[in-house]
């Protein structure tokens, strides 16, 4: 098993629960997680256990690139609806 922790500075449960959840997804994830040292230190430490198959910087690395690929699929799907709406708006609907 291989196991390593990542400090995030600035950030908060915001990211650390939504990282989490998408380490989880990789099979090769034995355990994900994540803590706020300390209330008022503003930074997160993800904790990743991983099969001997894989290494946890490379579980880090996907998991982040998943989720950007994700998001910019959600800002596409936005801006397509939105601009849909503005045409209904134009043509008095």
């Amino acid at each position: 098993m291989n196991a390593a922790s990542f400090t995030i500075e600035r950030e908060d449960h915001t990211i650390g629960n939504i990282l989490r959840m998408q380490l989880h997804r990789d099979p090769n994830v034995l355990f994900a997680g994540y803590k706020l040292p300390h209330p008022l230190q503003y930074k997160i430490i993800v904790r990743i256990h991983t099969a001997s198959q894989s290494s946890p910087t490379q579980a880090y690395t996907q998991g982040i690139d998943d989720l950007d690929k994700e998001l910019e699929i959600l800002k596409q799907a936005f801006e397509d609806e939105k601009n849909r709406f503005e045409e209904r708006m134009k043509q008095g609907y």
